[in-house]
């Protein structure tokens, strides 16, 4: 038994030092505090939005990362006279706390009395009822770009349940911390689930209105010739960016070292 648990142990041991060589490539390219400063992020271009969203019902799609500078999102909606009825949270609820895979309760804003649908806990997706009244859904989260870290499988079902119900998104792009590579295998569809809805390598390379305008070109998604996406750019991005996250995406990939990690461990 014991040899067993030493052969066990060696193997695990192996893996972890091949990993961390094979990503010693992307460690060494780790970003500085401060190259991020001239990419604006699209949350950031109000002026391009607000015009779209005025005397319109709107419903967000955010999370703790939907932020411009230190303010949320949904409170620079509310400050510029935007009626926001409704908020969805992905996996890891609305301020970024639960665990992975935790389930996540509903609930009422007690300051705005605004509702916060979970689509991490009864269900993942945005039901009719849930939907009714919303003129437009504003999304607004930061991914990593990994197939199956989950925002953009919250995404993707947002999608696909607002346009069967003729609601148009808009995207508020934001870089993808791994965007300067591809990597790894595509997905099988035969092994399709929500931690892998779409048939993209492991590293996909794309930013979330990139990955939307994907999904719906290639027709990923039921109703896909509904769907009407109007993507808010990031300024000053482009593929050989380097972007340093302003903070924790979810509570396992705690800074950039987890971030570059976390497609090989």
């Amino acid at each position: 038994m014991n040899n067993w648990l030493m052969r066990i142990q060696l193997f695990k041991t192996v893996c972890i030092f091949f990993a961390l060589t094979l990503s010693a490539p992307l460690l060494s390219a780790l970003p500085n505090d401060n190259n991020h400063g001239d990419i604006i992020p699209g949350a950031y271009n109000t002026d391009r939005y607000l015009p779209l969203l005025q005397g319109k019902r709107v419903a967000v799609t955010a999370n703790h990362t939907s932020v411009i500078g230190s303010v949320h999102l949904v409170d620079t909606l509310l400050a510029s006279g935007i009626e926001v009825v409704r908020v969805f949270s992905p996996e890891h609820g609305f301020r970024g706390e639960a665990a992975a895979g935790e389930y996540v309760d509903s609930e009422t804003d007690p300051v705005s009395g605004i509702r916060i649908v979970s689509l991490y806990g009864s269900n993942r997706r945005p039901t009719v009822e849930q939907l009714s009244g919303i003129d437009v859904i504003v999304f607004d989260i930061q991914d990593v770009g990994v197939r199956f870290y989950t925002y953009l499988s919250t995404m993707t079902y947002v999608m696909e349940e607002a346009a069967a119900l003729d609601i148009p998104i808009i995207i508020l792009d934001r870089p993808n911390p791994l965007g300067h590579y591809t990597d790894g295998p595509i997905l099988q569809k035969s092994h399709t689930s929500f931690v892998g809805l779409h048939p993209v390598p492991v590293v996909h390379g794309m930013t979330p209105g990139e990955f939307a305008l994907m999904i719906r070109g290639e027709g990923w998604m039921d109703n896909h010739d509904k769907s009407v996406i109007t993507v808010i750019k990031s300024g000053n991005y482009s593929r050989s960016s380097r972007y340093k996250l302003p903070g924790p995406p979810s509570p396992n990939l705690p800074n950039m070292h987890s971030v570059y990690l976390y497609p090989t461990l």
